[in-house]
């Protein structure tokens, strides 16, 4: 059941559709509104298409056309993908504009491993279309089985090739920011590699516990047990709690080479945490 958030912020969303030129035939809505998760403080999030390869001027004359006040661009500049960002009715509005060969090069790229824009479009709603939203979905309905294999692996991959015992070098005192960099990327592996085993094109980090509830295979409280490893005061129960949180998720993924090595490291490391609390203090 969409929020009813969501249904103020399609309104908003469709009005900028509207309010485009004809020749823009394609203009797909994303984000959280797009999955009817928006609340008070979600913004709009638009792809839009145009003809050829557009520049920043015209993209903000486009969005000016539109509605949009406090215009602005965010991101690398200079290429093929155009950002205006503004305020329609005091809602923060994000437009994309990519050309429709970027865009069809864009979902052809995601087979390769680009998976970037896949969960985007693959819940995106269509405003404004000739269909092409519709056939990428198609395309997009489930991450091929080769593709899902090699994200496991790329998941797995910082996962072992040192001793263990490294682990202790940033549980010591005065190293937060050591080991909250690592324990947020071995996060994002976690949830790369549980939405690859489920078949699923992986999301962004937020609302993540509302994003798994319904996928098949996962560890228990995947959302919950994140939260608690880097709320966690003390280092090493944090860390213990996330290693223990990726030994589970490995025991779930098929055998490969990185799924194997890391498998026993993780097992190492847990026991390393759980067994010896007194040997933080170590050098390294």
């Amino acid at each position: 059941m969409p929020t009813p958030q969501t249904a103020r912020l399609r309104e908003v969303a469709q009005a900028i559709a509207d309010a485009l030129p004809p020749e823009i035939d394609e203009v797909v809505l994303t984000g959280s509104v797009s999955r009817g998760m928006a609340d008070d403080v979600s913004d709009i999030e638009m792809l839009i298409l145009t003809p050829g390869e557009p520049d920043l001027e015209e993209c903000f004359a486009l969005a000016a056309g539109c509605g949009l006040s406090n215009r602005g661009t965010w991101g690398p500049q200079g290429g093929p993908t155009q950002r205006v960002s503004g305020l329609r009715d005091s809602v923060p509005i994000e437009l994309i504009f990519w050309s429709r060969a970027q865009a069809d090069a864009a979902v052809d790229a995601i087979f390769d491993g680009v998976v970037g824009p896949a969960d985007a479009l693959a819940n995106g709603v269509a405003l404004r279309t000739t269909g092409r939203l519709a056939q990428w979905q198609e395309r997009l309905r489930e991450v091929p089985a080769e593709l899902a294999a090699a994200q496991i692996e790329d998941a797995a991959l910082t996962w072992g090739g040192f001793a263990a015992a490294g682990l202790l070098t940033i549980v010591r005192p005065g190293e937060r920011l050591a080991l909250v960099e690592r324990m947020v990327d071995d996060a994002s592996r976690v949830v790369r590699m549980v939405f690859a085993l489920n078949r699923v094109w992986p999301p962004t980090l937020k609302r993540l516990a509302v994003r798994s509830a319904g996928l098949a295979v996962k560890p228990d409280r995947l959302a919950e047990r994140i939260d608690e490893a880097l709320t966690e005061p003390d280092p090493r129960r944090a860390l213990l709690t996330m290693t223990e949180l990726q030994l589970e998720t490995v025991l779930l993924a098929p055998d490969g080479p990185n799924i194997l090595r890391a498998r026993q490291w993780l097992a190492e490391g847990r026991a390393l945490l759980g067994d010896h609390p007194d040997r933080v203090t170590g050098q390294g």
